[in-house]
């Protein structure tokens, strides 16, 4: 164990102002000076402590037990240091913030692998539509679609390209048929999906001959729950619109049926992000791996 334990201060400081700068400003120092005391104790324990991005500062499960090491006689800082030092096992509590769209996650198979090839890991999983900071938040990850990711997070594809659906029950097209042209959806009744309350319900999107457009369809019903979306169609309440493997069972069953086809593009999947570059914490990193196995 190569640890410099003039670093603690500095990263007590950094533990208890929960930012760089304050930090600094508390210690009579740069921030850069900051940044690279934690990145030198990081390196010298081989974990991440701290969870930063250009938003907000976090410490991770690792650094929350140095931070309570601290408040004990040096001996048990000393131990504490050297259990860090050698876990190199994925364990502890895993925190994911999934959209509710990630079929291919929460189907099942992908976390139930993930779940029995690493045993002391326990998952917490909040399924969330809603765009916020995962670091201040609390999470270790997130997976959602890749066009709204953060530029300073590290992003890992989980599969390939998407395509968007539009379907329909059959009982819903033999009473009220179709649309030969996404245009025509505005003279249908439509179930839409918005990420949260007060936010307006998504725009369906499509192209026609290499020109994108989207279509401000006025739902009759508007959910931020795509289970409900599903129903409601399944049930003949109307169109709705989805990524595809959404409703792909439903479709090969006769349930569904797939609309306007010759409108709806490939575009970037899933993926999924995280803050950490240096110094991942095992649970992290064997999460990462078995994503890149699996994809």
């Amino acid at each position: 164990m190569n640890i410099d334990m003039n670093l603690l201060p500095l990263f007590q400081a950094v533990a208890e102002e929960d930012n760089f700068r304050a930090a600094a400003d508390r210690l009579g120092v740069t921030r850069s000076a900051v940044s690279q005391g934690i990145r030198r104790l990081e390196d010298g324990i081989g974990t991440a402590l701290v969870t930063r991005t250009t938003r907000s500062v976090r410490l991770t499960e690792a650094g929350e037990k140095l931070r309570e090491a601290l408040s004990q006689p040096m001996s048990d800082i000393t131990a504490a240091l050297e259990h860090l030092a050698a876990e190199d096992q994925p364990r502890g509590l895993l925190r994911l913030a999934v959209t509710s769209i990630a079929e291919g996650f929460l189907s099942g198979p992908f976390l139930t692998r993930f779940a029995e090839a690493n045993p002391e890991v326990t998952i917490d999983v909040v399924v969330t539509d809603e765009e916020f900071d995962i670091v201040a938040a609390g999470f270790d990850a997130g997976i959602r679609l890749g066009e709204v990711i953060e530029q300073d997070m590290i992003a890992v594809p989980m599969g390939g390209e998407q395509r968007e659906a539009v379907v329909a029950a059959p009982a819903y097209l033999a009473k009220h048929g179709g649309p030969s042209h996404p245009r025509d959806l505005v003279h249908h009744r439509c179930i839409g999906w918005r990420p949260a309350p007060n936010v307006a319900p998504h725009r369906w999107e499509f192209a026609e001959k290499g020109v994108e457009f989207d279509v401000a369809v006025e739902p009759q019903i508007t959910t931020n729950d795509l289970r409900l979306m599903l129903r409601t169609a399944l049930c003949g309440a109307g169109i709705t619109f989805a990524p595809r493997e959404t409703f792909h069972l439903y479709v090969e069953r006769g349930e569904l049926v797939w609309l306007l086809e010759d409108f709806l593009p490939p575009f970037p999947g899933f993926y999924l992000y995280y803050p950490q570059r240096r110094n991942m914490a095992p649970k992290l990193r064997a999460l990462v791996e078995h994503v890149r196995r699996w994809t």
